[in-house]
C-alpha cells in the first residue's frame, strides 16, 4: 500500500484541525447562547417531553452533545436537575447531535465548502476586532465553522484513495466478510474511536469519509454509528468520576439509554437498514447498497431515525431506567465527622453560575437548618422538635426549665465556622472567576449577607444564652418572666421561619414574618420602659436590669436578622432554582 508515515501524520493533523474547528465553533456558540441555554435548563419542569425538547434545542444550538451532557451532569451534581429530568434532556441531546451529522453530510459532501471556507475565515477574523463581545463571538464562530470544513476537506484528501490503493480492500475483507460478526467488530471500532478521539462528530466524519471512499459498505458504517453512540457516553462518565452520586446516576443513565438503544437495533439490524434504505429511495437518492456516494446521506438518516425512534421508545420507560440506575449507584452516606464540612460545595460547582448559586443556596440552607436553628433553640433551652411541633409556644416555654448547657462557642467551631468560611470563599471566587450578570452577582452578594447575619446571630445568642440559663429557675419571678418573654419571642420567630421554609403557603407565613419584624422594631422602647419600672420598684437588681437591657437589644436584633435570613434564602425567588435543602 502506497501510504507513508508522512501521510499518516497528515491524517492525524487533518483530524486535529477538524476537532479544533468543532471546539472553537462550539465554544463560541456557548459564549453566545450559554447563559440562555443554562437558564432554560435550570428552570426546567419534570415534563418529559419538555426535557427532550430542551436537550434537542440546546444541542442543536451549541452543536455539541458532549457539552450538553456535561452541563446536565454538572446540574445534577448541584441538584438543579432530578434524575428523570436529566434522562429526558439526554434523550433530546441524542436527537440534537444528529444535526451535526447532517451539517457534515450536506456541507461536507453535497456542497463544496472548501472554496469559500478560507474567505470565511478572513470574514470572521474581521469581526473579532469589534468592541461588542457578541460580535466578537460571532466572528470566532465563523472561524471555527470554516476551520471545521477545511479540516474535513484535508481529512478527505488524507484518507487513501481506494483506486490507488486496492490493497486496502483486500485488508478489510478479513473483517467485512464475517457476517454479523463484522457488524459487531465495526460497532466496537466505532466505540473505541469515539472514546479515543472524545468526539462523536469526528468519528462520524471519519465514517462518512470511509463510506464515500468505498472502504466499507453501508451496514458496517451503520454499525460504527451505533458504536459512536456508546462511545460518546464516556465523556460524561469520566466527568462524573469525581462528582456526587446524583451526577454518577445521570452519567450511568446516559450509558444505559444508549446501550439499550444499540441492543434493540442490533436485534432488528437488517430490517432496520431496509427501513432506512426505503426512506432514502423515497427521497429520490440512490440505494446505499448500490452507490457509495449515497451512503453519507443514508448514514445520516440511519443516525437520525435511530436516535428519534430510540428516544420515543424509551420515553415511556424513564422511571424504570431511573430505578435501575438508582440501584447501580446507591446513595453514598458520608461518614460523620467531628467538624461539619460543606455538603454541596465542590470544585465542579464553579463551572457555571447556576450551579454555583444553587450550591451556595443549598449550603446556606443546610447551615441554617442544621446549625443556626439548633444553636439558637438550645441557647434558649428549647428543643428544636418542640419548635417544629403544634404545641403553643407559651406552653413550651413554661415547661422547658431544664438547663441544656448549650456551649455556643463549641457549636460555632464544630458546626458553623468551616462551612461559613467555605461559603464565603466559593462566593467570592465565583464573583471573580465567572461571567455573572447583574442579577446573579446580586444573588451571590445576598447569600453572603445571609451567612454574615447567621454568624452575627451566634454572637448575640452567646451572651443571651448564658443569662437565660442563669435566670431560668431564678427565685426572682420577675426576671424569670422577662427572660421567658425573650424566649417566647425568638421561639415564635423560629417556628414561623420553619413553617415558611417547609410549607407551601409561603405568602401567609411571609406576612407573619414581616409583622414580627415590625413588632421587634417597635418593642425596643416599650420593653426598656418596663425594665426601668422593675428597677425603680426594686423588683429586680441593678445587675439583672443591666442584663435585661443588653439582652433586649440582642433579642430584637436576632429576630430581625433571622427574618432577613429567611427572606434571602427562602423567599419566592429561589423557586426558580428549586427548593432543595429545606
Amino acid at each position: 500500500m502506497n501510504y507513508s508515515f508522512t501521510d499518516l501524520l497528515q491524517l492525524f493533523g487533518s483530524l486535529g484541525l477538524f476537532l479544533f474547528g468543532m471546539k472553537v465553533m462550539s465554544d463560541a456558540l456557548m459564549n453566545l447562547a450559554g447563559d440562555r441555554m443554562r437558564k432554560i435548563l435550570a428552570t426546567m419542569t419534570s415534563n418529559r417531553f419538555l426535557g427532550i425538547f430542551t436537550g434537542f434545542f440546546i444541542t442543536s444550538i451549541i452543536q455539541s452533545s458532549s457539552a450538553t451532557t456535561l452541563m446536565v451532569v454538572s446540574f445534577s451534581n448541584a441538584s438543579l436537575l432530578t434524575l428523570t429530568e436529566s434522562i429526558s434532556v439526554i434523550m433530546g441531546a441524542n436527537i440534537g447531535t444528529t444535526i451535526t451529522a447532517w451539517l457534515i453530510t450536506i456541507l461536507g459532501f453535497k456542497v463544496s465548502m472548501s472554496a469559500i471556507a478560507l474567505p470565511l475565515v478572513g470574514f470572521g477574523f474581521a469581526f473579532t476586532f469589534a468592541k461588542r463581545e457578541s460580535i466578537k463571538n460571532w466572528g470566532i464562530f465563523i472561524i471555527g465553522f470554516s476551520v471545521l470544513f477545511i479540516g474535513l476537506q484535508f481529512l478527505k484528501d488524507a484518507v487513501p484513495d481506494i483506486k490507488q490503493n486496492p490493497e486496502i480492500l483486500e485488508f478489510l475483507t478479513h473483517y467485512t466478510d464475517l457476517g454479523f460478526w463484522s457488524v459487531l467488530i465495526f460497532l466496537l471500532i466505532g466505540t473505541l474511536l469515539t472514546v479515543i478521539i472524545q468526539s462523536s462528530s469526528a468519528t462520524m466524519a471519519l465514517t462518512l469519509i470511509m463510506t464515500a471512499q468505498g472502504w466499507i459498505p453501508f451496514e458496517l458504517a451503520a454499525a460504527m454509528v451505533l458504536g459512536e453512540n456508546i462511545g460518546t457516553t464516556i465523556t460524561a462518565n469520566l466527568a462524573a468520576v469525581v462528582a456526587n452520586f446524583h451526577a454518577k446516576r445521570t452519567a450511568r443513565a446516559h450509558l444505559l439509554f444508549n446501550i439499550i438503544g444499540v441492543l434493540w437495533v442490533l436485534i432488528l439490524f437488517y430490517p432496520f437498514l431496509k427501513l432506512v434504505t426505503w426512506v432514502v429511495l423515497q427521497t429520490g437518492s440512490d440505494s446505499p447498497y448500490v452507490s457509495a456516494g449515497a451512503i453519507p446521506v443514508a448514514i445520516s438518516l440511519f443516525h437520525t431515525i435511530f436516535n428519534i425512534s430510540n428516544t420515543f421508545l424509551l420515553l415511556w420507560f424513564v422511571k424504570p431506567i431511573a430505578k435501575i440506575v438508582e440501584r447501580m449507584v446507591p446513595v453514598k452516606v458520608e461518614p460523620s465527622k467531628e467538624i461539619d464540612e460543606p455538603k454541596f460545595l465542590t470544585k465542579e460547582v464553579l463551572k457555571y453560575p447556576e450551579t454555583l448559586i444553587i450550591s451556595l443556596i443549598n449550603e446556606s440552607k443546610y447551615l441554617y437548618k442544621n446549625a443556626i436553628f439548633e444553636i439558637v433553640a438550645h441557647a434558649l433551652n428549647i428543643h428544636r422538635e418542640d419548635i417544629k411541633s403544634d404545641v403553643k409556644i407559651k406552653k413550651i416555654v413554661k415547661h422547658s426549665k431544664e438547663d441544656m448547657k448549650a456551649n455556643v462557642d463549641e457549636l460555632y467551631y464544630t458546626k458553623v465556622k468551616k462551612i461559613y468560611g467555605e461559603i464565603i470563599s466559593y462566593a467570592t471566587r465565583g464573583q471573580s472567576m465567572l461571567k455573572l450578570n447583574e442579577s446573579q452577582n446580586n444573588q451571590i452578594s445576598e447569600i453572603k449577607l445571609a451567612n454574615r447575619k447567621m454568624v452575627e446571630i451566634i454572637r448575640n445568642v452567646y451572651a443571651l444564652g448564658r443569662n437565660v440559663s442563669a435566670y431560668l429557675n431564678s427565685d426572682n419571678k420577675y426576671i424569670r418572666k422577662e427572660y421567658d418573654k425573650f424566649r417566647k419571642k425568638i421561639a415564635k420567630v423560629l417556628r414561623v421561619i420553619y413553617l415558611f421554609r417547609t410549607q407551601e403557603e409561603k405568602e401567609e407565613y411571609y406576612s407573619k414574618l414581616l409583622a414580627l419584624k415590625e413588632e421587634a422594631r417597635n418593642e425596643i422602647h416599650q420593653t426598656n420602659e418596663s425594665i426601668n419600672t422593675l428597677i425603680r420598684d426594686n423588683l429586680i437588681t441593678v445587675d439583672m436590669g443591666s442584663s435585661l437591657v443588653n439582652d433586649n437589644d440582642n433579642v430584637n436584633d436576632t429576630i430581625k436578622k433571622l427574618i432577613t435570613i429567611a427572606e434571602l434564602l427562602y423567599g419566592q425567588r429561589d423557586t426558580l432554582l428549586g427548593n432543595g435543602g429545606k
